[in-house]
């Protein structure tokens, strides 16, 4: 094959990626998908691609890197060795719909571009996310942020009667002050924070995973990890699918060891190896290799972290209950 056929043949197949993104884009802009029971995600824009982050990084050490790592392979290294100014360059605008309570979370991300409907020009959004019986969440005990099981049923029910009567009156009486003249940037004061907000939401590609790191772990609340991982496997996946399949396996499905933890790794292959005990190890011994810090503390959030960590490796037994 001459330079020139290669050159065409590269230049239709470009064209072709080019005609199938442009599709892509197309059938995602302005999908609604729903979340929680009258909340939604949807594509507004999209600027650049997968190539976008390679192009980016190519920059800095010239196209000859091309032959020795193509696309996928480039965007993989660069997100397993947390480089991060090349995803800077492709930038994702969201229309959200999100429960005020959500939204106080989500806006602590302050690293995207937001402008949210405003209750002082407009009448609030008449939607309230509304909890069914069965969702009612208990708090944790190790955990003053979290929530750990479920309340019974007959309870739930009490909950979720004693929320729709609520939400009702709070409607009703900030529609009697419009009503009456009040204006509405007072009339919304005593609006509950699960009335439903809007907002055009502008973030480049890093600071989106990050926040997708974060609201997608199991330790964020529910509710926010629904939006996240909507937004994550329904707008980002089929828009980045190199960049999420990287993401996937480093970030959301990977684990980050410290030092501590490798030390006690280290001390329980040890021990094991001396006493011929090999794995999953018991509770006992990883206590007994524990790391200083962490030794004589009766509570330790990093020792449960390891343990943790070291149950979903096979490293140690599943905790007895």
């Amino acid at each position: 094959m001459t330079d020139s056929q290669s050159t065409d043949g590269d230049s239709s197949a470009n064209q072709q990626a080019a005609q199938e993104r442009a599709v892509l884009v197309e059938e995602l802009r302005w999908k609604k998908f729903q979340v929680l029971d009258d909340g939604f995600v949807c594509l507004v824009d999209v600027m650049g691609d997968d190539a976008a982050v390679t192009q980016a990084a190519r920059v800095s050490y010239g196209e000859g890197t091309r032959k020795v790592s193509d696309d996928r392979t480039l965007i993989r290294y660069l997100m397993r060795h947390r480089h991060s100014t090349p995803f800077e360059m492709a930038e994702i605008k969201l229309l959200v719909r999100v429960p005020m309570d959500c939204w106080r979370q989500w806006i602590r991300h302050r690293t995207a571009n937001v402008n949210e409907y405003s209750t002082r020009y407009s009448i609030a959004i008449d939607a309230m996310q509304a909890t069914p019986p069965g969702e009612w969440r208990t708090q944790a005990e190790s955990n003053r942020q979290g929530s750990d099981g479920l309340l019974d049923d007959t309870l739930g029910a009490e909950m979720s009667a004693s929320e729709k009567e609520l939400q009702e009156m709070s409607r009703r009486v900030y529609q009697e002050r419009l009503d009456k003249g009040v204006a509405r940037e007072q009339a919304r004061k005593d609006l509950p924070l699960s009335t439903y907000t809007e907002a055009y939401w502008k973030v480049d590609l890093h600071n989106l995973l990050h926040f997708l790191a974060l609201r997608m772990d199991s330790h964020a609340q529910l509710e926010i990890r629904e939006f996240a991982r909507t937004i994550g496997e329904e707008i980002v996946q089929p828009l980045f699918p190199c960049v999420w399949e990287a993401f996937s396996d480093y970030r959301i499905n990977g684990k980050f060891l410290t030092q501590p933890d490798q030390g006690v790794i280290q001390r329980l292959m040890a021990v094991g190896a001396e006493r011929g005990v090999a794995p999953p190890f018991d509770e006992a011994l990883f206590l007994e290799v524990q790391d200083e810090k962490w030794g004589g503390l009766k509570r330790s959030r990093e020792r449960d972290e390891c343990g943790e960590k070291l149950r979903g490796l096979g490293i140690l037994a599943p905790k007895s209950e």
